[in-house]
């Protein structure tokens, strides 16, 4: 099964930071299943590292005040175009990201307080039938 995977759980250095946040239980998750990198932020033109952005009415905002929406929305076309060419039902993305996130997204004030909702690129996920799963719940994929 092809599963889009967020490429900084993967090892990759694409966080808006420029780090990565590699899963523990990685290597059990290749042997499982094949998993395609993606980071919308990246496929939306935005560059690492890059400033922090986070979800304020409706609209992605970094902390130097600059809208930034149309890159998030574009990252999350791509992305979703990769999965409907992998035929990808699952995707396992980066928790309360303003792209990635599911359930669970920083509140817009940028003091690290969550609050319930979705990024731009796991709501589109969710809108089109793939199921999203934060790095929390990846235990629900191991065998």
């Amino acid at each position: 099964m092809n599963i889009l995977i967020s490429g900084c759980l993967l090892g990759l250095k694409c966080r808006y930071d420029g780090k990565e946040k590699k899963l523990p239980e990685i290597e059990k998750l290749i042997k499982e299943y094949n998993l395609i990198p993606i980071c919308p932020e990246q496929l939306g033109g935005l560059v690492t590292p890059r400033t922090p952005a986070e979800i304020i009415n409706a609209k992605v905002i970094t902390q130097d005040n600059k809208d930034v929406t149309d890159k998030y929305k574009l990252g999350a076309e791509e992305a979703l175009k990769l999965a409907k060419l992998f035929d990808c039902k699952k995707a396992i993305l980066k928790e309360n990201s303003p792209s990635c996130g599911c359930g669970k997204i920083y509140d817009g004030t940028f003091s690290h307080k969550l609050i319930d909702g979705n990024g731009i690129t796991a709501d589109l996920f969710l809108k089109n039938n793939i199921e999203v799963i934060g790095e929390s719940q990846i235990k629900k994929l191991l065998k």
